[in-house]
């Protein structure tokens, strides 16, 4: 079973005030992170989550499913049961329209991985309601297969389907089999989508532990203790520039082109890319893997921040003269366990606020399932914090979850029954503003804007996540 030997920054020849100034950096930033994993010559030096996460945490992992994806197609292929120039459509002729476009016909498993596709965006996200499988056959393409980039979801999809067909498993239950050396964590899963198949472009719910064993995996090309658990020649064929991707990258540092589902990297290395800050950076000529878990959502550049902060905090200090010191390491140490998600800075509450307190406000908006709201505000003896409670009606039901003021609170966010830290916060122009960061299978922010009047309330909602939480936008007008 992989396992990885920890060590200290400078035994491997880091310093580790470069690692806590990397941490800092983000932190001025205020890049919420939720966990950072460096691994230097194959020893884990560095392992930190941002409480309330642990090491045991399972998170969501976006579109680095599509990676694993590609491995599952790879595993495939060596055992004999598809060719990358297959057509894809081949495979799924019960998924098919009565008249299928020659474009779509054409199209193989390779132009999929590749991201070159013959439709410029992910087809299910059109119709949700529709057969996944079946729109990504049935959808106008824009172009002829194989000729340029573009980031398509729906193509993962379709192959991640395919492997499941093939190999009559889940997903990630084939990877955990054929790469059982690895010791994926027992409770990581995939989504699924509406119609049963596993979301490989976007469903991977692991451990940031789970991560770097696959980034490892990856870094030596399939050789895993002792065992060649993969064709090195496909996975060196997956990590290489197979498309110029810089017309439409996000960001600087997604612009350095792609290959089958691994995106290159500045430093001639690769990524594994998840949105929100989910990455597996392996740099081989550093010898180096960086994880990160986060949510960046909403923030312009949040990625980028990432890879400035490990490209100019980390990389010019290794290979300095270290020395071993138990200052450096009791500091590392302390910084380790003092990580966590920063609550809102919050401002003296106005003199209002006593009034509000336990206050119902009856929702006066019309085509709202919102009836009233509650706050509930209560001092915490013999320190600066207090916590709060938001109850509110929607739909005939009553819902609440707490949140702290100084500090985070935790529980299960009512409706969706994820998990959730929260805090709250007065502004400097006496409205409240509470943030609610969801680190469950879905992640994601929610913000809830109030301004109180003299017998009314203003509600701005807000939130920063995919797919779910679309009640919680908008303004609400609220009076006694």
């Amino acid at each position: 079973m992989l396992t990885f030997k920890k060590a200290l920054p400078e035994e491997t020849g880091i310093p580790s005030g470069s690692m806590i100034q990397f941490i800092k950096r983000l932190e001025t930033h205020q890049i919420p992170m939720h966990s950072l994993l460096l691994l230097h010559h194959d020893k884990l030096i560095f392992e930190g989550y941002y409480a309330p996460l642990k090491a045991e945490s399972l998170h969501r992992m976006f579109s680095i499913s599509k990676s694993f994806t590609a491995v599952g197609i790879g595993l495939l292929a060596e055992e004999g049961k598809l060719c990358l120039d297959d057509r894809i459509a081949s495979y799924f002729p019960e998924k098919l329209p009565e008249k299928v476009h020659p474009w779509v016909a054409s199209m193989t498993i390779r132009d999929m991985l590749m991201m070159r596709s013959c439709h410029a965006a992910t087809t299910y996200k059109a119709n949700p309601g529709k057969d996944w499988i079946e729109s990504f056959f049935s959808t106008p393409p824009t172009h002829p297969a194989g000729r340029i980039f573009h980031y398509d979801t729906s193509s993962a999809h379709t192959l991640c389907a395919l492997v499941e067909k093939l190999s009559g498993m889940s997903l990630l239950d084939y990877i955990k089999k054929k790469l059982d050396i690895l010791g994926f964590s027992e409770s990581s899963y995939m989504l699924k989508d509406p119609f049963g198949v596993s979301m490989g472009g976007s469903g991977l719910v692991a451990t940031s532990l789970d991560l770097m064993k696959f980034g490892y995996f990856i870094a030596h090309r399939g050789y895993v203790c002792h065992r060649q658990l993969l064709s090195p020649s496909f996975i060196e064929m997956a990590i290489s520039c197979l498309s110029a991707n810089s017309v439409t990258a996000p960001i600087p540092e997604e612009a350095h082109g792609y290959g089958m589902q691994f995106w290159r990297n500045g430093k001639n290395g690769f990524t594994c890319y998840g949105m929100g800050g989910q990455l597996i950076i392996v740099l081989p000529e550093y010898d180096l893997i960086c994880v990160t878990t986060a949510d960046t959502q909403g923030i312009g550049g949040g990625n980028q921040q990432i890879y400035d902060a490990l490209y100019e905090e980390i990389l010019p200090n290794i290979g300095q003269k270290t020395f071993l010191c138990p200052k450096n390491a009791q500091k590392l140490n302390e910084t380790i366990s003092t990580l966590k998600i920063k609550p809102l800075t919050s401002y003296l509450a106005p003199e209002a606020a006593c009034h509000i307190n336990g206050q119902t406000f009856y929702v006066q908006n019309e085509n709202t399932k919102f009836a009233s709201l509650t706050l509930h505000l209560k001092k915490i003896p013999d320190s600066q914090t207090s916590i709060g409670n938001l109850s509110f009606i929607y739909s005939k039901k009553e819902y609440s979850f707490s949140f702290g003021i100084g500090f985070m609170e935790t529980g299960f966010f009512p409706i969706y029954n994820l998990y959730y830290a929260a805090s709250g916060a007065w502004l400097t122009d006496g409205t409240l503003h509470i943030k609610v960061h969801i680190i469950d299978s879905y992640v994601g922010s929610i913000h809830f804007q109030f301004s109180f009047g003299h017998n009314d309330l203003v509600l701005f909602m807000r939130k920063q996540e995919e797919s779910l939480f679309q009640e919680f936008t908008g303004h609400l007008y609220c009076t006694i």
